[in-house]
């Protein structure tokens, strides 16, 4: 019954238990929060290719502030991450976001 997930599960339980109390629920501590802004990215890209967004479009929606030049845009840094984030993302939707939540934690 015990096992290495315990940790993991006993976490879940208190923040259920916060959720169905009515109480505030704390961030899930096994997930950095640089690792949860990608993960929110990764799902924003995932949405936008597939109502038919290209990539450029989906660039300038999760990086307003970065100037996408469609002169330089094959070249650029947020076009490979712009791809990453849907390819990604697209692996999380088809059923590996169960991975997300037994990654280390930072307590470790």
């Amino acid at each position: 019954m015990l096992d290495d997930l315990t940790p993991d599960r006993l976490i879940a339980l208190s923040r259920f238990w916060s959720a169905i109390a009515g109480k505030p629920v704390p961030p899930d501590p096994r997930m950095t929060d640089q690792r949860r802004q990608r993960a929110r990215h990764m799902l924003r890209a995932v949405d936008a290719r597939a109502t038919g967004a290209t990539y450029r479009a989906i660039a300038e929606g999760l990086f307003p502030h970065h100037d996408v030049e469609s002169a330089a845009w094959v070249g650029t840094a947020i076009r490979e991450t712009t791809i990453r984030l849907v390819r990604d993302g697209l692996k999380l939707v088809r059923g590996g976001y169960r991975s997300l939540l037994r990654r280390a934690r930072r307590d470790r």
